[in-house]
């Protein structure tokens, strides 16, 4: 599937933290997708969500191609262990996109889990054997 999504002017960016939990299951989600993409309906919100590695993009049903809100910078790197938050930059392009985040950081986890319902694992699993570490 091909999107060509637009952008208006930046009026906003601020910092901002995403669940732990949220933010780990984009991801295992995003590793199962053969293209690095993953498109997520957040039909509660008749918004799509367009995710990749580097950013995630939101385009509201009526706008279609326009985005409302982007998130980006996303620093995984920065937390001490995988339950805590994940730092990231929100980019508002719409004056109206402000008030949209607390229903989006909302909404967004419910339609993952909903996606990872009905996801199917294909193939074997695999477990890998690490060495057992040397004394020192």
């Amino acid at each position: 599937m091909e999107i060509t999504c637009y952008r208006d002017q930046e009026l906003a960016c601020e910092p901002r933290q995403l669940p732990a939990a949220t933010y780990n299951l984009a991801l295992t989600l995003l590793a199962r997708s053969a293209t690095g993409n993953l498109f997520v309906p957040i039909r509660s919100m008749q918004y799509l969500a367009i995710l990749d590695r580097e950013e995630w993009v939101f385009l509201d049903g009526a706008r279609k191609c326009w985005i409302d809100i982007a998130w980006r910078h996303f620093r995984p790197q920065a937390r001490v262990s995988l339950d805590d938050p994940v730092a990231y930059e929100a980019v508002f392009y719409q004056a109206s996109a402000r008030g949209l985040m607390v229903r989006l950081q909302a909404e967004l986890p419910r339609a993952l889990q909903s996606l990872a319902a009905k996801a199917h694992v294909e193939g074997p699993a695999r477990v890998l054997k690490f060495p057992a570490p040397k004394p020192a």
